[in-house]
């Protein structure tokens, strides 16, 4: 690709690092800049347009262009355009959210703490066990048991829960205190003739060894995604949750669902916490909760970890965290307008209905000759290419996948590849016709795909 001097491209790549991105390899291709959106679609610099069927990151629930969020940054950018949470003070958009997520969120969830990102929500998690325990006396209880393959965020802490390689490698991480157990994958990680209930014992059996070898009364808290997003939309095995969950009880460890990606309604519940039965200690949210017009993130938690945290602070005489746009009013308030629409649009029992619909119309492709399994929940799913479907023999990594979300690009649909599973998370808004104009480009980009994997994968 030739840049153009001067042109957004050009500039891109001589002033950008990007996230997630091989930065050489980008300052030959250069970047696809978006321009504007408009509910499902996104049109680029060049007026191309493009169906969001990640509906941005995980997480634009409204779609693109919602004059509804856009008027209530502007009415609270003209009365109180920020104002900070430390030292007592408040602002009503923040206050009113607060108790709105308590009211709506699941039973047991009594207290809110403000961030601008998951990442930041889940590292203040790690902060807000690590204070309490402190405060309740219990100063060596601290370590935190994740998944592989799940991901809860990018800073040192949070990126040390995540369990991708590729967060990891090159940052030293992960920090000695978190924790990995097996990915609750079955088409992966089951043994041969293992059924989703025996695979949700060994996982729950293999989580309760890992407590007992580092010792109950290290072990802080389990953390999961009710459903793991990033890593590549796994669903959990039948009884997965119930059997975790019981293995916490048993040994005083905190569960922690995150949210971020499953929340408000992405798999046709409000919280995916109701879809699979968990009672959390501590919920995270983020990403749909303003449909991310702006940052903001929530920590949920119970009374009882309040009141430890309470306690210590008023030990210690302050509880010394906080980020300068904690509960940031004009993000508050877009949040409420946000929840606001999805509750008068009915959009929890709408992506509940097309999320039905689109699973209906993936799964037919488990039968094409490059997909090893389709699998999802709501309005997220996910397709794995294989090199040898009765093996699942992976393709070698970063080759295929990446194809197939090129050729999206080239088709005017935006997916996203995590290794060779084809991710597909679009706006809670999306119609079946939407749906249906998703599959078709899809399967012209699979179909493209099994061509250039047959000629080789030329380069």
């Amino acid at each position: 690709m030739t840049l153009l001097p001067n042109s957004a491209q050009a500039r891109d790549v001589a002033y950008l690092l990007h996230p997630a991105t091989n930065a050489r390899k980008h300052e030959k291709t250069g970047p696809i800049v978006m321009s504007r959106g408009e509910g499902i679609y996104v049109y680029d610099d060049a007026g191309k347009r493009y169906l969001e069927a990640m509906a941005g990151l995980w997480s634009v629930a409204v779609g693109f262009g919602e004059p509804r969020l856009v008027e209530a940054a502007t009415r609270q950018l003209g009365r109180l355009p920020y104002y900070h949470s430390f030292s007592g003070k408040s602002s009503e958009p923040t206050i009113d959210l607060a108790e709105r997520l308590i009211t709506m969120s699941p039973k047991g969830l009594d207290r809110v703490f403000f961030t601008n990102s998951g990442s930041e929500a889940n590292d203040t998690v790690i902060k807000l066990v690590w204070f309490y325990n402190n405060a309740i006396g219990r100063p060596e209880k601290k370590k935190f048991i994740a998944r592989q393959g799940g991901y809860h965020g990018i800073t040192i802490a949070s990126g040390s829960l995540t369990g991708l390689p590729a967060n990891h490698r090159g940052f030293d991480l992960p920090l000695p205190q978190m924790k990995h157990v097996t990915c609750p994958h079955h088409y992966r990680y089951a043994e041969a003739g293992e059924s989703e209930e025996a695979f949700a014992d060994r996982l729950a059996a293999e989580l309760e060894a890992r407590i007992i070898e580092e010792g109950p009364e290290t072990v802080a808290a389990f953390i999961g995604e009710p459903l793991i997003g990033a890593g590549g939309v796994l669903p959990p095995p039948a009884t997965y949750w119930e059997k975790v969950q019981a293995v916490c009880r048993r040994h005083d460890v905190l569960v922690v669902a995150d949210e971020v990606i499953n929340g408000f309604g992405r798999l046709g519940t409000m919280f995916a916490c109701e879809h699979y039965g968990i009672t959390p200690d501590i919920l995270v949210l983020s990403k749909q909760l303003t449909s991310s017009y702006l940052p903001l993130a929530a920590v949920l938690f119970s009374d009882a970890i309040y009141q430890g945290v309470a306690d210590g602070s008023d030990k210690l005489g302050t509880f010394g965290h906080g980020f300068t746009a904690s509960g940031h009013p004009v993000a508050t308030a877009v949040a409420m307008e946000n929840l606001d629409i999805i509750e008068e649009r009915g959009l929890v029992a709408h992506a509940a209905e097309v999320g039905a619909y689109m699973q209906a119309k993936l799964r037919p492709f488990a039968s094409h000759p490059l997909v090893g399994e389709v699998r999802g929940v709501g309005l997220i799913a996910g397709v794995e290419l294989v090199a040898d479907k009765a093996t699942k023999a992976r393709f070698e990594p970063g080759r295929v996948g990446p194809y197939l979300y090129g050729r999206g690009h080239e088709h005017g649909l935006v997916i996203r590849a995590v290794g060779d599973t084809i991710c597909f998370c679009p706006p809670l808004i999306t119609t079946e016709a939407q749906i249906d104009e998703m599959i078709a480009m899809f399967s012209v980009c699979l179909d493209e795909t099994a061509a250039w994997v047959e000629a080789g994968m030329p380069a």
